[in-house]
């Protein structure tokens, strides 16, 4: 969440700020008026935005959409199901419900959203969450016909579903080109905010490729529109009438619009429509990476300048499409096929969105040079990462080198052989004390040092070489089955 509440569904609003742009006066002694000097307008304070022409030729198609969930059964496990027997009917002998589990009725739900016809023959685009788990689904028209919509498909991670209804001869918006979306300019939507169908608010956009806690494929377009729920799923227009979003969440702490609304642009959301249009479902690429924000420390631990772009790359999936290509943990990706990455979140968007199969190019950055590695991408259906687990026990001793690393502020040893088994590594050095610059950069006891700046350390005199004259340093930290790049600025050589 980004500090207080990200909220779905969303609705559009909207509180629309002007500015006037004017001379400015000042008088002398003979109250002359005084001039700034001519400058190129910026703002035309001739009249603010009139949507009234958009409303009227695109709000009819924009749909009100109501759900039901019809009343079940499910399943409720005990929360005292680990009591022992007679400590647990004492609970249950005073009211405690739920003992050894069983069923409990969910009463019907309802709920209500938006949408908009994009063909005349009844395809309407919506936010997933407005009709997943929908027993029956109704869309209303502006001229109140309603119809029994049907869920082509819809995608949970970009938040789109496709409905269709059985009509013709249906008014529908165009859609237009969410690269082409400029930070400042108006915007309008159109929505059913508390099921106040055809309700439009407008205002501008806030900023561009915007990331949310959870949401790593979609760069959302921020606005100041005022977004309340029932408006989840509407369009969001420009002022050539074009979509180039669709309302999907809000920022509030009190649930209703704080003028922090976000949209999906509408590019993503055609490429998922044409997905589940075509075959049903939505097929994304993968390379079996797990990567990480190039952090200014980060950077700096890498030799890069603080302002460099990309994704470290943490982890490599053994025997996936990166691993056969060569990629390796401490590469740092700034661009995928011909792309460059701004943020490190573009990379598992450009990926997902690639062809599955298909072969594309990688720029990397390994030991400060550029390199292009090609890769092909490959489906993520029934693909899941999984690490190798060992149960044999780890209470065999062993002979154990231990050393403190002065400037690093660690006490390590090199894993066992049984160790690094069970992690699914081939080496790495156990921390059994952290202090100092390891400690203030959140290392911790029980931590693994796997690398450092990208190369592998198998013993503690690696270690000692590879942080010997540095000032910085990355440290690739196994931690449980995750695996982190993790700054360090060093102390000072004791």
């Amino acid at each position: 969440m980004i500090s207080s509440k990200i909220i779905k569904p969303a609705i559009v609003a909207a509180a629309i700020a002007a500015a006037f742009a004017g001379g400015i006066f000042t008088a002398d002694a003979k109250n002359t008026p005084v001039k700034d000097p001519p400058a190129a307008p910026i703002i035309n304070s001739a009249k603010l935005p009139d949507f009234s022409v958009l409303v009227d030729h695109y709000g009819k198609a924009v749909v009100n959409i109501s759900m039901v969930k019809k009343a079940h059964k499910e399943k409720v496990d005990s929360p005292f199901g680990n009591l022992p027997p007679d400590q647990a009917e004492i609970f249950k002998r005073f009211g405690f419900p739920f003992f050894g589990g069983g069923e409990r009725t969910v009463p019907e739900q309802r709920g209500t959203g938006s949408g908009f016809i994009i063909s005349s023959d009844g395809i309407i685009l919506t936010n997933a969450h407005v009709v997943d788990d929908a027993d029956e689904i109704t869309v209303r028209l502006t001229d109140d016909r309603e119809f029994k919509g049907k869920v082509l498909g819809f995608d949970k991670q970009t938040d789109i579903a496709v409905v269709k209804i059985a009509a013709t001869n249906l008014p529908y918006v165009r859609l237009g080109n969410s690269d082409n979306v400029r930070v400042g300019e108006w915007v309008a939507a159109i929505g059913s905010p508390f099921g106040l169908t055809n309700s439009v608010t407008a205002g501008i956009v806030s900023a561009k490729s915007r990331n949310l806690p959870d949401e790593n494929l979609v760069p959302f377009i921020q606005t100041d529109v005022a977004i309340n729920p029932g408006n989840s799923g509407g369009p969001l227009f420009n002022m050539s009438g074009e979509v180039i979003g669709i309302n999907s969440q809000i920022f509030s702490t009190s649930g209703g619009s704080m003028g922090l609304s976000f949209a999906i642009p509408i590019n993503i959301a055609t490429e998922v429509k044409d997905q589940i249009i075509k075959t049903g479902k939505v097929t994304r690429g993968r390379i079996g990476v797990m990567i990480q924000a190039l952090t200014p420390d980060l950077a700096k631990s890498f030799g890069l300048a603080a302002d460099a772009k990309g994704a470290v790359v943490a982890q490599v999936e053994k025997g996936g499409p990166a691993d056969k290509a060569g990629l390796k943990p401490g590469d740092i990706i700034t661009g995928v096929g011909g792309e460059k990455v701004k943020n490190y979140s573009d990379v598992p968007r450009m990926i997902s969105f690639a062809k599955p199969s298909s072969s594309t190019k990688l720029t990397v950055l390994r030991n400060k040079k550029e390199i292009e590695i090609p890769i092909t991408v490959e489906a993520t259906d029934g693909k899941a990462v999984t690490s190798s687990k060992s149960k044999e026990s780890d209470s065999q001793s062993t002979e154990r080198e231990e050393a403190k690393q002065g400037k690093l502020g660690v006490t390590v040893r090199p894993l066992t052989a049984k160790e690094a088994k069970k992690l699914g590594v081939a080496s790495g050095l156990l921390i059994g004390k952290a202090e100092g610059a390891a400690a203030d950069s959140g290392i911790a006891r029980g931590d693994v040092i796997l690398a450092v700046n990208g190369t592998p350390v198998k013993s503690v005199s690696d270690l000692s070489k590879a942080i010997s004259g540095q000032g910085h340093v990355a440290l690739l930290i196994q931690r449980g089955e995750d695996r982190i790049f993790v700054p360090v600025k060093l102390e000072k050589d004791e």
